[in-house]
């Protein structure tokens, strides 16, 4: 079951932690989208007057590729909706213009967008997207971007990458599962470099759980990972979000847990109501594969026909009855 929160509050604190935790790791977010073949070096990130007005397009780096200066623009994105492209094209304008205004002269460094998209439909992304401005018939006009649909990738693609960045994002692959959940956290903690590192990449781990592409439902396992380690979780604890989302997940925790006690005990008391009409019919206790089949009936056709069954059939009958296949 994916988390019940709203997707603009889900994206609102992806977006948050990620644009946080990003600009802690530069260089593991740079290399994925840089040709293998050439030297990498981050210069730094963008920060000009046009950026500060306009706080969305806080995710741009500044790079040395070879000899060539250039900007990686990232912009995470929730879904791959109808209106990411006109948005990725008005940021690409935003962006150019401060580049501009920053070395009046100067040509502006080539620019490379990406939209990482965190869910949306099964069937694979394009890996571009594009804006187009030109008329209908005339040669294509506009800006093209590259689409890292990451939750369509596998964990063993992220481990690829070569961070414990990309290994936040492991709760949205098609093949997440709770035993890859602690295998990511224990990573977290063996190579985080300090411990408010180790916090701000299990808090990424812990939001992205709560998207949920692909309805995992791994934001209980992850937290009762953090409750086994009680220092993270105490610090976890301070930062509202988490605490929200902990205490939600131990509520819902405490809430399955009432279900599955109330259904256990229901399940329980119509077994021993069927086996003592069965003791009454038959003169004796059931067997246990007679007790089995008793439940498995009532499991599949309902108490109320199992129980028809036990008052009007003979003994030798009922017997039978209950060593036959169920007919379901």
């Amino acid at each position: 079951m994916a988390c019940d929160l709203p997707r603009s509050r889900r994206m609102g604190d992806a977006d948050i932690t990620l644009r946080h935790i990003a600009r802690r790791f530069p260089d593991d977010l740079a290399c994925v989208f840089v040709p293998e073949d050439r030297s990498v070096e981050v210069l730094g990130w963008i920060d000009t007057q046009v950026t500060k007005l306009e706080r969305r397009l806080d995710k741009a780096l500044r790079l040395r590729v070879g000899a060539e200066l250039r900007v990686l623009h990232v912009e995470f994105c929730f879904a791959l909706r109808d209106d990411v492209p006109d948005q990725m094209f008005e940021y690409l304008g935003f962006l150019f213009s401060a580049l501009r205004r920053e070395a009046p002269g100067a040509p502006v460094p080539p620019i490379e967008s990406v939209a990482v998209v965190l869910s949306g439909r099964r069937r694979r992304l394009p890996a571009t997207g594009k804006r187009r401005t030109s008329w209908r018939g005339r040669p294509f006009s506009g800006a093209h971007f590259r689409v890292d649909a990451v939750y369509q990738r596998t964990m063993a693609e992220l481990r690829a990458r070569g961070s414990v960045f990309w290994l936040v994002f492991a709760p949205l692959t098609r093949d997440a599962t709770a035993a890859a959940m602690r295998e990511v956290v224990a990573e977290i903690s063996a190579r985080a470099a300090t411990v408010e590192e180790r916090i701000e990449l299990y808090t990424a781990l812990l939001v992205m759980a709560a998207i949920d592409p692909w309805g995992h439902n791994l934001r209980k396992e992850l937290v009762m990972l953090m409750e086994d380690r009680e220092t993270e979780k105490k610090l976890l604890r301070t930062i509202p979000i988490i605490e929200e989302m902990l205490a939600e997940a131990e509520q819902e925790g405490a809430k399955v847990a009432a279900q599955e006690a109330a259904r256990a005990g229901a399940q329980k008391a119509i077994a021993e109501l069927l086996g003592r009409l069965f003791a009454r019919r038959v003169g004796r206790q059931p067997t246990a594969e007679e007790e089995r089949s008793i439940v498995e009936r009532a499991q599949a056709i309902g108490p109320g026909e199992v129980e028809d069954a036990l008052l009007d059939l003979d003994s030798d009958a009922l017997v039978r009855w209950l060593a036959e296949p169920i007919r379901r």
